[in-house]
C-alpha cells in the first residue's frame, strides 16, 4: 500500500493531466454531429497504421527463438491491420450515402 501511495505521489501530475484529458475527450465527442461521428472515427482508425509500423518494428529487433513475443507482435500487425481496412470501408460506406443518384 505504501508503494502505490508513493506512486501516486510521484505521478500525481500525470494522474490530473489523464483526468483532464477524459473530460475533454468527452466533451469534444459529445458535440460532434452524428453525421461526421462515424467518418471521424473511421478516420482516426486508419492512425492506427503507426501501430503496424510499430509492431513490425519491434518484431524485427525481437530475438528468433522469443515465439511469444513473435506471437503478440503478429496479433497487433493483424488486429491494427482489420483496424485501417475497417476504417476505409466505413468511409467509403459513408460517402457513399452522401453521393447524388442518377
Amino acid at each position: 500500500m505504501e508503494a502505490f501511495l508513493q506512486f501516486i505521489n510521484d505521478n500525481i501530475e500525470m494522474i490530473y493531466i489523464v483526468v483532464l484529458m477524459i473530460f475533454v475527450g468527452i466533451e469534444l465527442i459529445s458535440h460532434v454531429p452524428a453525421v461526421l461521428h462515424t467518418p471521424l472515427m473511421s478516420g482516426a482508425n486508419a492512425i492506427h497504421g503507426v501501430v503496424i509500423i510499430g509492431a513490425i518494428l519491434v518484431m524485427l529487433h525481437m530475438d528468433p527463438e522469443n515465439y511469444a513475443g513473435l506471437a503478440i507482435g503478429f496479433i497487433a500487425v493483424v488486429l491494427g491491420t482489420l483496424n485501417v481496412v475497417g476504417g476505409f470501408v466505413v468511409t467509403d460506406r459513408m460517402l457513399e450515402m452522401f453521393k447524388t443518384r442518377k
